[in-house]
């Protein structure tokens, strides 16, 4: 059966890559992870914070200053927070790359503008085949606009492609009041791929201690009907190659997510949960559903079920709140 897909103008030998997590922190994961058919390897994210503490020797500063009142912790996050330094992460790209023969993405998780971004020359100097943008960003001053929110992340994008060549991907979260605009602004600046979407870890309260709780819970399929609707949305109406992240454990969603558009499919919660092995599984499963429904190829099926195709595009706009809300019954 044929699974190749492009993605960010890679030749892919399916859709399948594990995504941005800790999985490609250990090279052996990694070697395990391409023996199980990976297509890519997406690395965990180098973030900004991290950059601006060794660009402006903010370790030494914070371990003479941290107790100096209650606020000074939350300047940064403390040294052991990161499992690698930029440095650290720049030799783990060029590690991974002579390891494996599959294309390697490098991560780059920011908010602003500023000399962290020629960080991204250096990744591609150091071997990456194409750089993930994650524009994570929590807006909690009442005072920046919408507008404010999503104009920095286009410059980035922007700023990014000028000093790299090497295809970029924005991975996105699927709270902007205009998602198809902004992904037309981000194609217009450049993108080549575009991510759906960020997962946000949101804490939860300790309500004996008073205190704020940092939580992990894996994804579960349940997360995937978010994506499957505007992967549906944005295929065949924007060019940049569009890829799924979240919600992503078994081939049926893998099969979903192709229907709706995806040109690759990001696997993490899986994969920490069965192990590296587990993406054979999914490969195999999912040529096997090809195989038993007719299909030729991967390529066949893509979009088939996006809003452009559907015979029900009212399925993934207002029609259908209305429909399943007023036929729920007790």
């Amino acid at each position: 059966m044929d699974l190749s897909t492009t993605y960010l103008g890679l030749k892919l030998a399916s859709p399948l890559m594990p995504g941005a997590s800790p999985l490609a922190t250990d090279l052996d994961t990694v070697r395990r992870l391409e023996d199980a058919g990976a297509a890519a390897i997406v690395m965990n994210s180098l973030f900004e914070e991290q950059i601006a503490m060794e660009q402006a020797a903010a370790i030494e500063h914070e371990d003479a200053h941290a107790e100096s009142f209650a606020e000074a912790t939350s300047y940064f996050p403390r040294p052991e927070a990161y499992r690698l330094g930029p440095d650290d992460y720049l030799a783990l790209i060029a590690r991974i790359k002579a390891a494996v023969k599959v294309p390697v993405i490098a991560s780059l998780n920011g908010v602003t503008r500023g000399g962290w971004l020629t960080y991204a020359r250096q990744m591609q100097q150091a071997g990456a085949d194409a750089l993930e943008l994650n524009v994570y960003y929590l807006p909690t001053d009442p005072t920046v606009t919408a507008e404010q929110v999503e104009g920095a992340a286009v410059e980035m994008v922007r700023e990014i492609k000028r000093i790299i060549t090497v295809p970029v991907a924005v991975k996105l979260a699927p709270f902007y009041s205009s998602l198809p605009n902004f992904a037309h602004r981000l194609e217009a600046a450049g993108a080549d791929g575009l991510v759906l979407f960020n997962r946000f870890y949101q804490p939860d309260i300790d309500v004996e201690q008073l205190e704020a709780m940092r939580t992990l819970h894996l994804s579960t399929s349940a997360e995937l009907n978010l994506r499957l609707r505007w992967l549906a949305i944005l295929s065949g109406r924007v060019r940049p190659a569009l890829a799924v992240s979240g919600g992503v454990h078994t081939a049926t969603d893998v099969v979903k997510a192709v229907m709706a558009g995806a040109h690759a499919v990001q696997v993490v919660s899986a994969l920490l949960q069965k192990g590296p092995a587990y993406l054979r599984q999914l490969r195999e499963e999912l040529s096997r559903w090809l195989e038993e429904h007719e299909y030729e190829s991967l390529g066949q099926m893509r979009g088939s079920m996006n809003l452009v195709k559907s015979p029900d595009p009212d399925a993934y706009e207002r029609a259908n709140y209305i429909q399943v809300l007023q036929g729920w019954k007790a």
